[in-house]
């Protein structure tokens, strides 16, 4: 199970005892940020995408969504999900507890400018009732991070 997986990365920095597990789901940014009692935009959601037929993720503010005139201007291609089927396959984790930690060899992570407004996000840990609470400096360690990128909208708008 990835969340196992997630869970012996994390014991490698001494760090998986900040897992959280939930007795309810957590797989949308909703659930989550009820299971948390804190606000969606702190959920740092990852998104699988597809470029030139190699995953990558795209980690963001709850509150974010992607925009698709920035996400082509950054990748030079079409935003394009992947399936569940896919994001599994390819990342190895199932939809609804996608993370950067633990990811499968040659996935690419980015970490969207929506995240950086806040102290500590909460990302999942592989399924779909875990999160783990992190600064942006233990996000951007732990994560693995090619880049920060600049490819969501809806976040920064009053």
């Amino acid at each position: 199970m990835a969340i196992e997986k997630v869970r012996a990365y994390f014991e490698g920095y001494g760090m998986a005892d900040r897992i959280l597990e939930f007795q309810v789901s957590s797989a949308t940014v909703e659930l989550a940020a009820q299971a948390l009692g804190c606000e969606p935009c702190r959920i740092a959601k990852t998104l699988s995408f597809s470029v030139e037929d190699k995953p990558i993720l795209i980690v963001a503010a709850g509150d974010a969504k992607i925009d698709n005139p920035k996400y082509k201007a950054q990748f030079g291609t079409k935003a394009k999900m992947l399936t569940p089927a896919e994001a599994e396959d390819l990342v190895g984790h199932a939809v609804g507890g996608v993370c950067p930690f633990a990811v499968k060899e040659g996935v690419r992570v980015y970490l969207d400018e929506s995240l950086k407004r806040f102290e500590t996000v909460f990302p999942a840990c592989g399924s779909s009732n875990s999160a783990i609470e992190l600064t942006i400096s233990e996000l951007e360690r732990y994560s693995g991070y090619d880049s920060w990128v600049d490819v969501c909208k809806g976040w920064n708008e009053e």
